[in-house]
C-alpha cells in the first residue's frame, strides 16, 4: 500500500505544470546583411593600350575581376566585311597560361576599316595572383560560311598556292544550285587528303598577332 501511495505521488509531481518562466525579448532584431565571401574579390584597372600587328589595330580598354571571372574589353579593326572574331587568346599569370575563354560581342561597326569590340572572359581561382599578368590575343579569324570559299577565299588560296609552287588547281562548281569550291587537280606525288589539308587550312582565313597587354590587377 505504501508503495502504491509513493508511485501515485511521483506521477502527480511529474504531471504538474512547470513554473512559468520569464522571457526577455530584445527591443529590436538586427537586420540581416548579405554574406560576401572575401575569396571572390572584385578589382578593376584601366589599360587604354593599343598594338598593331599584321595590319590589325587591337586596343584593350579595361580589365576587371568579378568573382571568378577576369574580363577584358577589346576592340580591333577588321580587314574586310567577313565575320571576324578572336580566334585564339590566353591569360598569363604566375607562370600559368590559361587558354580557355568566352567572348561577348559588345559592338560591330561597319566601314573601311570596320571595328568590332568584344569582352573576353577567363575563369580563374579566387586566389589567382594577377599583380603581374597579361592577356595575349594570338589571332583573329573569319571561318568561311556558305559560299565564302567561292566569293572570298578561293582567289586568295589559289594565288598563295601558285606563289609556293604547289600545283593544286581549284574551281567553283555548281552543286545542287550552290557554288562549291573543289579541287580539280593535284600533283602526282600528293594524295587527295594532303591536298585538302593544304587548301582548307585555317591559315587562309586567320590573321596572326600576337597582341599582348600587360596589367596589374591587385586585389
Amino acid at each position: 500500500m505504501k508503495k502504491l501511495i509513493l508511485l501515485l505521488s511521483i506521477f502527480i509531481t511529474a504531471c504538474a505544470s512547470p513554473s512559468p518562466q520569464t522571457v526577455v525579448l530584445p527591443e529590436f532584431l538586427p537586420t540581416a546583411t548579405a554574406y560576401i565571401d572575401e575569396s571572390y574579390p572584385t578589382a578593376q584597372v584601366q589599360v587604354a593600350s593599343n598594338q598593331i600587328a599584321s595590319g590589325i589595330d587591337v586596343r584593350m580598354e579595361q580589365v576587371w575581376m568579378d568573382g571568378k571571372n577576369v574580363n577584358a574589353d577589346v576592340c580591333y579593326t577588321l580587314p574586310d566585311a567577313a565575320d571576324w572574331s578572336i580566334w585564339s587568346a590566353s591569360l598569363n599569370y604566375s607562370g600559368i597560361v590559361l587558354q580557355e575563354y568566352g567572348t561577348t560581342l559588345l559592338s560591330l561597326q561597319e566601314g573601311n576599316p570596320g571595328l568590332r569590340c568584344d569582352t573576353l572572359t577567363f575563369v580563374v581561382p579566387p586566389d589567382a595572383d594577377l599583380t603581374n599578368a597579361s592577356i595575349v590575343i594570338n589571332s583573329i579569324a573569319a571561318p568561311p560560311q556558305g559560299d565564302d570559299y567561292c566569293s572570298i577565299y578561293m582567289p586568295k588560296i589559289q594565288q598563295s598556292l601558285a606563289e609556293r609552287g604547289i600545283g593544286i588547281v581549284l574551281d567553283c562548281i555548281d552543286v545542287n544550285g550552290a557554288l562549291t569550291m573543289q579541287i580539280l587537280s593535284i600533283p602526282p606525288e600528293m594524295t587527295q587528303q594532303q591536298a585538302e589539308e593544304i587548301v582548307y587550312s585555317d591559315e587562309f582565313y586567320t590573321i596572326s598577332g600576337p597582341w599582348s597587354f600587360a596589367f596589374n590587377l591587385s586585389q
